[in-house]
């Protein structure tokens, strides 16, 4: 196969803020594998993993002749996810005003609009979509204390009143599986919460990520891949920069890529905080140690879409070499039918990059995760989109407290 031909590939994949047991990722890759493999004319075979760590699972592939080896491990932190969500009703609605204070009054929210409305968008729902419930709460609890009190007295309508503005917001959070109200406030509050560093928990759990990571480039693979999707793209970031500084990649080691997709890097690079992820996309922007493609889509609504995240975060640096921004151009993609049914399933939209396409263009999720190139060669001399945004725009640029 020449230049980069692999047949053993290590991929680890990093969630992004997701509390669903990462066995919902090897389902999706073995429907949607099956689904392009058929479209594009390859084979695709999932075996379980070896089982020794963290979760994952195995794929065997022969794809333009060659036959292929992956090896995939999922970088759990799902219950760091779900330790967060464990906040109440009224805690959530704490984490509502102070979260919106913490973008508003630094500037921050005003600025990711230039760049993005829809992710902007996004981040609102969830403070619009719980303060109509709080609303409508309130209007019914009002409602039954004016009943009550005229049939029996003020004072006796309170606990009745009580009770039913308790049931409806009980009621709504119940309904979130579907509406994704407190889901989405909890994801921005994590981030907002130490105003864009990371909290303790999750550096720890970074680390091993880390090890891991450094584990596989000591073992017999050709290509080490490490995958961020959306909020596991800025950790992917920071755990790759952390590897090239401490001099963990062995010189003679597999090549070591990293593909973010659907990246939400500027909602934290632009807070305060935010120094050490700013300081690691600046580095890792700059590094010659791997090869970095971030791909999005301007059909993703939740994703910053084709923005430079070294670049719009104020960071990047003369002798910047990475990301190579590109897009998965959704409506080009996929077919028009196929567009028409997707187009408005927001959330599903932001996982398409993990998923089969009926008109692939040059990017291929399972062609880079199971076939024969590295994501370097497979890149190699492809421009970034035209359309990429590269205007530094976060107020906030520092690399240090």
């Amino acid at each position: 196969m020449g230049k980069g031909h692999v047949q053993r590939r290590k991929v680890f994949y990093i969630p992004g803020y997701d509390p669903i047991h990462p066995r919902r990722y090897r389902e999706l890759y073995r429907k949607e594998g099956a689904d392009q493999a058929a479209i594009s004319g390859y084979e695709l075979a999932l075996s379980p993993g070896s089982g020794k760590s963290h979760y994952g699972w195995n794929v065997d592939a022969t794809i333009d002749g060659a036959d292929v080896h992956a090896d995939f491990e999922v970088l759990v932190w799902s219950d760091i996810v779900r330790g967060s969500m464990e906040t109440g009703i009224l805690g959530t609605y704490v984490q509502l005003f102070r979260t919106s204070w913490t973008y508003i009054a630094s500037g921050a929210l005003a600025r990711l609009m230039r760049l993005r409305r829809g992710p902007v968008i996004a981040a609102l729902y969830p403070i619009v979509f719980l303060l109509l419930q709080a609303v409508l709460a309130c209007l019914l609890a009002w409602g039954t204390w004016a009943l009550v009190s005229w049939a029996v007295g003020p004072w006796a309508a309170v606990l009745p009143a009580v009770v039913v503005l308790v049931a409806v917001l009980k009621w709504f959070k119940a309904k979130d599986a579907k509406l994704f109200a407190y889901y989405l406030m909890h994801d921005y509050a994590y981030s907002a919460q130490s105003k864009g560093a990371n909290p303790p928990e999750l550096e720890a759990r970074m680390a091993e990520f880390g090890d891991a990571i450094a584990q596989a480039l000591s073992e017999d693979f050709d290509e080490v891949l490490v995958v961020g999707h959306s909020s596991g793209a800025h950790l992917g970031v920071s755990i790759l920069s952390d590897l090239i500084r401490d001099n963990r990649l062995p010189a003679k080691g597999p090549a070591l890529a990293f593909l973010s997709l659907g990246q939400v890097v500027p909602m934290v690079s632009f807070l305060r905080n935010a120094w050490r992820l700013r300081a690691d996309l600046a580095f890792l922007g700059a590094s010659d140690a791997l090869a970095w493609v971030d791909v999005t889509a301007p059909g993703d609504g939740c994703a910053f879409a084709l923005c430079d995240p070294v670049a719009v975060s104020g960071v990047a640096t003369p002798d910047q070499k990475a990301p190579l921004v590109m897009s998965a151009a959704f409506s080009q993609t996929l077919s028009p039918e196929r567009w028409a049914e997707l187009k408005r399933k927001y959330f599903r939209l932001h996982f398409q990059y993990l998923c089969a396409f009926d008109r692939p263009g040059d990017y291929d999720y399972f062609q880079i995760t199971a076939g024969p190139q590295r994501l370097a060669d497979r890149y190699a001399g492809r421009s970034p989109s035209p359309s990429r945004i590269t205007k530094a725009t976060s107020k906030f640029t520092s690399t240090t407290p």
